[in-house]
This record gives C-alpha cells, sequence and structure tokens, in this order.
C-alpha cells in the first residue's frame, strides 16, 4: 500500500493582482524516480503519485489526493520538480484579500506548514512573492530540470564548475612566498555560514 508523502504549505493573497495570489505547495519527498511520476492537478483537487528511493532496494511507493478548500487554476500553475522535492506554485483561481484557512476543504494530519515560505497576512505585502518558478525547469515530458544530475550551477567542490579550487589556493599561496610573506593566510580556511538550505521545520498541522 502506498505511504502518504508530507505535504508542505504556504500561501499569499491579493484581491487586486494574480500573481499574489498563489499557494506554494512542497511535495516533501527526496529521490523522486522521474519516469514514475504522476500527478493531476484538477481545480479542486490534487492526485499524486511517485516512486521515491535512491535505489531499488530502498524504492517506496507514495500517492495521495487531497482536495483544496478552493478553487484554483491548473493552466496557470507551475511544477518544479528537483532532487529533494516536488513544488507546485498553485494559482487561486478567485482574487481574495483573505488567505485561506487551511490548504484543504478537511484537516489532513500530513499537511504542515511551510515556516520558510510562510508570511502572516498582515505581513505579506512587505515580502515580494518567490519567482523562483520557470515553467521550462520542469521538463515533465523528457530532459531532467536543473540540478537533476547533482552539482547544479556550482559543481561538488563547492565552488564554480570547472574551477580547481586547491590549485587557485596553491597559487594564492606561492604567489605569496614569492613576495615574501609567510603564506599563513593561505593556511587559514574560513568556514562559511552557507551549508546549504536549512532543513525544514517541524510544523503543527495547519488550521
Amino acid at each position: 500500500m502506498p505511504t502518504h508523502p508530507e505535504i508542505l504549505w504556504a500561501q499569499r493573497s491579493s484581491d487586486v493582482d494574480e500573481a499574489k495570489n498563489i499557494i506554494y505547495l512542497t511535495v516533501n519527498l527526496p529521490d523522486i524516480k522521474k519516469d514514475s511520476m504522476k500527478y493531476t492537478l484538477n481545480p479542486d483537487k490534487l492526485t499524486f503519485q511517485a516512486v521515491s528511493g535512491k535505489d531499488q532496494e530502498h524504492a517506496k511507493d507514495y500517492a495521495f489526493e487531497i482536495e483544496f478548500f478552493g478553487e484554483i487554476d491548473p493552466e496557470k500553475s507551475i511544477p518544479k520538480l528537483s532532487t529533494r522535492a516536488f513544488d507546485i506554485k498553485i494559482q487561486k483561481k478567485d482574487k481574495n484579500a483573505e488567505y485561506w484557512p487551511r490548504l484543504t476543504k478537511t484537516k489532513n494530519h500530513f499537511v504542515k506548514t511551510n515556516f520558510d515560505k510562510w508570511v502572516d497576512e498582515d505581513e505579506q505585502d512587505g515580502n515580494p512573492v518567490e519567482d523562483e518558478f520557470d515553467p521550462s525547469d520542469m521538463g515533465m515530458g523528457g530532459g531532467g530540470p536543473p540540478g537533476m544530475g547533482g552539482g547544479g550551477p556550482f559543481g561538488m567542490g563547492g565552488g564554480p564548475a570547472g574551477m580547481d579550487f586547491e590549485k587557485m589556493m596553491a597559487d594564492m599561496q606561492r604567489n605569496q612566498m614569492a613576495a615574501g610573506g609567510s603564506g599563513s593566510a593561505a593556511d587559514e580556511e574560513e568556514e562559511s555560514d552557507d551549508e546549504g538550505p536549512p532543513p525544514l521545520e517541524d510544523a503543527e498541522s495547519s488550521k
């Protein structure tokens, strides 16, 4: 029997600007096998099924169906698949200044608030809508989205793709030695505070 994956969500609302009247929905499921994923986005509900796992031994079936609290516009909604999750920026059909009280018509304990994207209703005007969803990223008909191979725009070593970081540091040290310096600056490695996206916070079921 398929397992129900965790669903994270956040939203924005507007009674005048369609671009700010949206739902951010994340199926929090890493290593989705692209050729196994099937989803249907209807005006009133979303159905999803996929196999997830790094290899055949750990592969597992996932599936769910949720009915939205309000009506959405599937044609204007944008999906995005990555190695970490399946995301959809969902367009609410009716412009409304008020937030939906919850994502689904009935409470669902698999649905949780995405605090990384959530903004309180009275503070949303000062927070721009994230423009990270590009329809060309999804590649559902063939060719995976950027990052599916692992490195994305940065190589696995942590610097821009193609850059030999060790060689660069060695060259800097040689230049300092040639200039009469001790080279100690090259020996000090500065740790970066940015070690990737923070882990998703545990959240209570949305109300």
